[in-house]
């Protein structure tokens, strides 16, 4: 506003006000500029939390994030969800799944907290109950190990 009325001044004659008017617009950029890094840096981590969670955010991630947040994780995701469906046959791909390359199909899981049935691609249900130990395929449960349910327990 400020810079707004040294222009009007400046445009009838004062013209050593420019140098000031020039100083404040350079600092409004850089101050814009630097705020437009944060929000795509912002942006850059809630997109890597989409892969590191998967599409259901804990509670004290979403308690931190705002409403426009939210929604573009949740565009994200439908969008992410839509572009696997599209490769890999008739079932789609799950990217997210095997992330690091894994060592074993099989791995030992301990389950941290009560979490109910739980179905294998062979139609076994497991119960999973809190402190119970179980050897499952390792690309069936590691989604419950990045949401905190389910830990890899190493021998």
């Amino acid at each position: 506003e400020r810079n707004q009325a040294d222009v009007s001044e400046a445009k009838s004659g004062r013209t050593d006000l420019i140098f000031l008017i020039r100083f404040r617009h350079c600092c409004l950029l850089r101050n814009q500029r630097c705020l437009l890094a944060y929000l795509y840096d912002r942006l850059l981590r809630i997109r890597a939390l989409r892969w590191e969670y998967g599409s259901v955010l804990p509670n004290t991630i979403q308690f931190h994030m705002s409403a426009e947040e939210m929604e573009w994780f949740n565009q994200y995701k439908k969008s992410l969800a839509t572009y696997m469906r599209s490769v890999g046959g008739e079932e789609g791909l799950d990217l997210t799944q095997d992330i690091k390359p894994p060592k074993s199909l099989y791995i030992e899981v301990r389950c941290l907290r009560d979490y109910g049935e739980f179905e294998i691609d062979d139609g076994t249900t497991i119960l999973l109950k809190k402190n119970s130990q179980h050897f499952l395929p390792r690309w069936k449960c590691e989604q419950l190990i990045r949401q905190g349910i389910l830990e890899h327990v190493l021998s």
